[in-house]
Order: C-alpha cells, then structure tokens, then sequence
C-alpha cells in the first residue's frame, strides 16, 4: 500500500506543448518504490517526489546486468476517465522474467496497484484524448551491493512516467527497415524472451548504424540458421499474406509482447486466420503487408525491407487494408471508444480536488 504523499497530487493539467509531444522522457511528479531482501517478499511499497535514486558502485544492476523493464501505456477519455491496458499482463510478465533473472519480484496484485497509485498521482501529466497517452515504466533491479557474481542482496521495484506522443515520428506512417545479417539480438537459451534490460544495449550499435543509413530500425534474424525472422530492435513482427496473418512463433529467443498477443486475439475474433510460426526471409519478402507492434509503437506499418541491398516495398508505402483494420481496432479498445468484450481495460477514478 502506498504512504500518502505530504503534498498531494494535483488534477490540473501540466503546462506543455500537448500538440508536439515526442518519444522523449518529460520528468512528471512522482514514482513508487519498494524494496526487498534477497529471500524475502516485496512489501511497503511508497510514492516518493521523481528524482535520482542512489545506488553503489556495486550495486548487481550496475556490475552484472541483473534487472528487468516493463512498460505500459495510460490514456485518458473523452469523459474523463483513466484506462490501463491489460496491466496484469505486464506485472504476470515480470514475474517470469524474475525467475529467470534470479531475481524477486512483486506479485501481480502488488504490480497493478503500484501501477495505478503512479498513474494517479501523475494524473496531471496524462495527455487529453487524442494526444498522447502516459508512458509506465516499472523497472526490477539489483539494487544492493555484491562483488561476485552472485544475485544481489536487495532489490528494487520502481515505477516512473512520462507522457509521451508517437514513437516513430511520422505516427501511422510505414516506416523502413533493414534485415541485420551479421549480429543476433538473442541466441537460443539466452535471455531473449524476457524483458531484461541488456537485451536493449545490445542492439543500439546495429539500430545506430541503420538509421545513420535512413532506415527506421533493424529486423533481426536467428542465431543458427540466419534465415528465420525473430524480431525488431523493441517490437514483434507480423506478416500479411493471402489475408493471413502470420508472426514468428516465440521460442526462447523472441519477446512475448503484450501487443502482439492482444494483436492475435483481436484478428481472431475478426476472424482472420493467424498462425504462429517460424517465417522465412523468403516469406517476408514475399508478403502483402508488414506491420510490427510494440507498447511503445502500438502498431506500425512497415513500408519497406532492405535485405542485402535489394529494397522491397508493401502497399505503395501506404498503410495496408488488414494493417488499417487491426490498428483501428485495437487502439479504440485502448482509447475506450469500443466494448470492452475481451475484459482488458483497467478503469481508474480521476484525482477530485
């Protein structure tokens, strides 16, 4: 349960440029935080004012990586209303990142509440409908100090926010990528299906190289056999053909996004064909359309893949039919502009002063 905090929060609206919001970090009011010992429960968690928080040098997140990273999106309706996006989903994700990562985590009841007292004390910070939506990030970390290499001593649950506008600046636009044929994003019994944060340092050196070329991001292939499609630098990739839509099959090596999975439940119940699989480059450069989805992009066409050279172009670089439709349906379920049938929004109270 949160402390309350000595000031309270405010309802008013931040006083920023609403209308040219980017994907950039904006500090907001407040963060929750709660600690745990190795071997213990996670308990007493806090808001506290947003600020630096202090670690040694020998913290296990700083030393050996040991940490993980979730993010989720909050949005604020027409009437006022505060709706999360299957927040459950993220905290159950966590959870099994944890045990893979050695780590103790909070319990999914623990995670959506810590989620919902952030998000309501930076209430003011929500953009207005249609502007933008809250960013969430929870982070797990190795908070205490150890030398070996061991699991640390003590933990850290931490929530931050930030309102935030699209990720990729063009919005709905179809964005270019380039198939990385050289470096892996995950290897087979790594780490690459948990959200663990050195899964994202790792690609910044390919996804730098490729937007210095003008491209969008990088698609990643398998480790092995360097022809099956995993996924983009922080976001899942689908596929249209013949109407069908098809994605690779999470294996080990490809994150199980939260977007994607709400993206397969919504084609299914509009009854398109889905099928999870191992693709082929082959396939995909044989597709219909190319779309990928993330929290962070919700859903972006692709309008382009360069693979050795060669450039394939979708749709006449406009967004396809099926992609068009699986967007408009889905961020209507976000925004709370369509039923609710699935159970997936989460509805909070607004801050009254």
């Amino acid at each position: 349960m949160s402390s309350p905090v000595s000031d309270g929060p405010s309802s008013a609206l931040a006083d920023i440029d609403w209308d040219n919001l980017g994907f950039t970090f904006l500090p907001t009011d407040y963060m929750y935080v709660m600690k745990c010992a190795q071997g213990e429960n996670f308990a007493n968690g806090e808001l506290k004012r947003f600020g630096n928080i202090e670690l040694s040098p020998c913290a296990g997140v700083l030393n050996y990586g040991q940490g993980l990273l979730e993010g989720l999106k909050a949005y604020k309706t027409e009437d006022g209303k505060i709706l999360l996006f299957r927040p459950e989903e993220n905290g159950m994700r966590l959870r099994l990142g944890a045990e893979r990562m050695c780590m103790p985590s909070p319990t999914v009841d623990q995670f959506v509440e810590a989620v919902k007292d952030t998000v309501l004390a930076n209430e003011r910070w929500i953009p207005p409908p249609g502007k933008g939506s809250l960013y969430i990030r929870p982070l797990l970390i190795g908070s205490g100090s150890v030398l070996s290499l061991a699991p640390a001593p003590e933990f850290t649950f931490l929530i931050y926010v930030s309102p935030v506008g699209n990720y990729f600046k063009a919005g709905l636009s179809p964005i270019d990528l380039i198939v990385e044929t050289e470096t892996h994003r995950a290897t087979p019994g790594g780490t690459g299906c948990v959200k663990t944060i050195g899964n994202y340092a790792a690609v910044l050196k390919a996804q730098g190289a490729a937007k210095a070329k003008g491209y969008s991001d990088v698609l990643y292939l398998d480790s092995i056999h360097k022809k099956y499609l995993e996924e983009v630098s922080s976001c899942n990739l689908f596929i249209v053909k013949d109407n069908v839509i098809l994605t690779p099959a999470t294996e080990g090596t490809i994150l199980p996004g939260i977007t994607r999975k709400s993206i397969i439940d919504v084609a299914r119940r509009l009854e398109f064909q889905v099928e999870e699989r191992r693709l082929t480059v082959d396939e995909l450069l044989d597709a219909d359309e190319v779309f990928v989805t993330g929290t962070a992009v919700v859903l972006s066409p692709v309008g382009s893949i360069t693979y050795f050279g060669k450039r394939t172009s979708y749709g006449n670089s406009g967004v396809g039919v099926v992609t068009q439709q699986l967007y408009t349906a889905l961020i209507r379920l976000q925004m709370g502009l369509a039923e609710d049938s699935m159970d997936w929004i989460v509805k909070l109270k607004m801050i009254q002063n």
